[in-house]
């Protein structure tokens, strides 16, 4: 694929992926490829591969004489961070950012009581550096660089964890992360006690003492449960 057919590429999927997500395409509507290629100018063979893209997702279904489905959200692959990003770009924000933050509380707690016992002394150095860099960067509005070293703190929890499937979430994660700041539904500047328990985090990971890393992991979920309460009810 060409720079030019790959940028025409993005385009489509890039608008096209947000209006199936935000329902403006409901499940079962059926979209025509060649009406969908005059519609965005692009070649046939453009809107084709795009297609497919949003069939690795889930998104729709395309068959030859039908065209392209719009499947049901039951059927999307829910953790695909684009589609991730398009869900929290939309009215649905508030419900995406719940039930993903739900799902981090159920995960990441378990994932830092396994990385207390597995984590290398690399990845115990390097989860100390992250939550001093947030720290570093909790205050003076300096969100970008807060939100480098937070992302960079749960992957490496995800990671240490030594459990392979944890640490495939780290994407996920890190679109959740992003999301909320990239749509300032977080404070202006981090909230201090969610600061701190991440430097206790990275002590009690690197002293081995897996019940307090998980409970304290416990506390940041639940902490950040309740400023999506505030921010995005």
């Amino acid at each position: 694929m060409t720079d030019r057919a790959r940028g025409l590429h993005s385009r489509v999927l890039e608008s096209l992926g947000p209006a199936i997500t935000a329902g403006e395409y409901p499940a079962g509507s059926v979209l025509r490829t060649d009406e969908l290629a005059q519609r965005f100018e692009v070649s046939r063979s453009v809107m084709r591969e795009a297609v497919r893209v949003l069939e690795s997702m889930h998104l729709v279904a395309s068959r030859r004489r039908v065209g392209v489905t719009v499947l049901p959200i039951e059927q999307w692959n829910v953790y695909d961070p684009q589609v991730i990003r398009w869900r929290l770009a939309g009215a649905e924000r508030p419900r995406q950012l719940r039930s993903l933050t739900v799902l981090r509380s159920a995960i990441e707690p378990v994932a830092a009581g396994l990385a207390a016992r597995y984590a290398t002394a690399a990845q115990c150095a390097e989860l100390t550096e992250c939550a001093l860099g947030m720290v570093a960067h909790s205050r003076g509005h300096q969100l970008e660089g807060y939100l480098r070293h937070d992302v960079a703190f749960h992957r490496v929890i995800l990671n240490a964890s030594g459990n392979e499937m944890f640490a495939r979430l780290g994407d996920v994660v890190a679109e959740v992360l992003t999301g909320r700041t990239a749509h300032q539904v977080m404070f202006e500047d981090p909230d201090p006690p969610a600061v701190t328990l991440h430097v206790k985090v990275a002590e009690a990971v690197r002293e081995g003492d897996a019940a307090r890393a998980e409970a304290l992991t416990r506390e940041i979920a639940l902490g950040a449960l309740e400023e999506l309460d505030i921010l995005a009810p």
